[in-house]
Order: C-alpha cells, then sequence, then structure tokens
C-alpha cells in the first residue's frame, strides 16, 4: 500500500519563508520508505519544482493549493497525508481527503512519531 506526504513549503519546510519544523531530512526520509512525495503550495509551480531540484530529492508532484484534490484522483494511495501551517492548509487538505498534519513544534513530534510507526510502507 501507498503512503502519499504533501508538504506546504512558506512555515511548514524548514527552507521555507519564514522557515518550518519539518526537516529535508524527514522528506528525504519518507522518499527511502517508498512514499509519493511532494509540494501543495501557493508557490507558482516552477518555483516548487526548482526547490526540490535543488535539494535533491525527486518530487512525484507539485500542485497549488487549490488543486490538492487532483493529487488524490491521480495517485491510488493507501493514505494520504498534508502538512501545513495554516487554517488554509487544514481546509484544503479535509476538503481533498487528506489527513491534515499540522506543522508547529508541539504537534509534530507527536504526528512524526506516529506516521512513521503506522503509516504503510
Amino acid at each position: 500500500m501507498i503512503t502519499l506526504v504533501s508538504f506546504d513549503i512558506d512555515g511548514t519546510l524548514e527552507c521555507g519563508e519564514p522557515p518550518g519544523v519539518v526537516t529535508v531530512e524527514l522528506v528525504r526520509t519518507a522518499k527511502r520508505r517508498g512514499w509519493l512525495v511532494g509540494s501543495c503550495s501557493d508557490r507558482p509551480i516552477s518555483y516548487q519544482q526548482a526547490l526540490w531540484e535543488r535539494l535533491g530529492i525527486a518530487a512525484d508532484f507539485t500542485t497549488l493549493k487549490h488543486r490538492l484534490a487532483e493529487v488524490r484522483a491521480r495517485f491510488p494511495a493507501a493514505a494520504c497525508y498534508h502538512v501545513g501551517d495554516t487554517d488554509l492548509d487544514a481546509r484544503v487538505a479535509s476538503d481533498a481527503g487528506f489527513r491534515f498534519l499540522l506543522a508547529e513544534a508541539a504537534a509534530h513530534h507527536g504526528w512524526v512519531s506516529e506516521l512513521f510507526a503506522s503509516a504503510p510502507e
């Protein structure tokens, strides 16, 4: 079974503006597990693609926030997560059928352990 994880960029990833709590190493760990990984952001697609290329991570998708549901339709994943830092991220995730994971310090430690312990590889 496939796990799909979508990341917001700004305020979520450590390389965002502002930086967030999600490390690039966590993203790499998800990729090593064979999970589908990409970004869902307000940033233009070209910016998102350049970011993943600069990080040396082969993103499986890049999309604008209002199109997250298209990612769900494109990939037959057993579990879909969207990691973000805003109420808009939570709403977009919910509307697209993703489980929302809050990218803030207190919540981050709990869901990282849960995600990597329970999500299918």
